[in-house]
């Protein structure tokens, strides 16, 4: 064996730890958030694509009989359609949050088209109060040129800590266990009041969600479900870097699908 080789070999764990070192330092400035460190029994339920005119009431229904509050990330055009459940949302006691005008993948933009994304949901949310700084891009697709225009505008990046699939053809049962797993002291968990384009249609049926909510919340009466801004504030804030280039594969499979609000 070659002296080159074991050289090579140490060169390479060098400049990996050097990479390791550099994302943790930069952690606390473009990593994304996705859970927040306490003993308290409390949660945040995440709402993504709406609001929908036939679920998103069902949803809010179903949390004000258990006294739950959620965040919901929001597309902005849907808000435009449909100003009176942004209203409800917010007077019933949950947030709303950026999660883009149109549901584009952000790292597919160009810089301008990705800052007029998040500048025209704002616009949107502002009238309701919504908005929070709190930013979900579409499908966890991010770059890190994304995620520093992000920063640059202010925006906490919201991850999740699990998520229950329900954007696939899962029962209720399926995805209340999925949330029954996922949940613990701090949890950020994914689901969606709607699917903002929908490339198969029986995808589009949110009732197994909207159960699989209403089995959770009367399963664990002990745990307080809290919007993001009160998570945040209620320990320290998990983070990681938070990096997901688009499948081209997935993506591909709305292409031509209709935008549902689209002027």
């Amino acid at each position: 064996m070659s002296i080159a080789s074991p050289l090579r070999r140490a060169l390479r764990s060098v400049r990996a730890r050097a990479r390791r070192l550099g994302e943790r330092a930069l952690e606390p400035y473009l990593g994304s958030v996705f859970g927040v460190d306490t003993a308290r029994r409390v949660a945040a339920l995440t709402f993504d694509d709406g609001p929908h005119p036939e679920y998103t009431p069902r949803l809010l229904d179903s949390l004000a009989r258990h006294g739950a509050r959620a965040t919901f990330f929001v597309v902005g055009a849907a808000v435009r359609a449909q100003p009176e459940l942004a209203a409800r949302i917010v007077a019933e006691g949950h947030a709303l949050a950026n999660h883009t005008w149109d549901h584009r993948s952000l790292p597919t933009l160009s810089p301008a088209a990705r800052l007029e994304q998040l500048r025209r949901c704002a616009a949107a949310l502002a009238p309701y109060g919504g908005d929070h700084g709190l930013l979900r891009p579409p499908f966890g697709n991010q770059s890190r040129a994304s995620r520093v225009e992000a920063l640059r505008l202010g925006y906490q990046v919201i991850a999740w800590s699990d998520h229950a699939e329900d954007w696939l053809e899962r029962d209720a049962a399926f995805i209340a266990e999925r949330l029954a797993a996922g949940l613990e002291p701090g949890a950020i968990l994914l689901l969606h009041d709607s699917l903002y384009r929908v490339a198969e249609p029986e995808r589009a049926d949110r009732s197994p969600t909207l159960a699989a909510v209403e089995a959770t919340l009367a399963r664990f009466p002990d745990y307080a479900f809290v919007t993001v801004p009160e998570l945040l504030a209620s320990g320290r804030l998990r983070r990681r870097m938070w990096f997901k280039n688009p499948e081209a594969d997935w993506l591909a499979r709305f292409e031509g699908v209709a935008d549902p609000f689209e002027s």
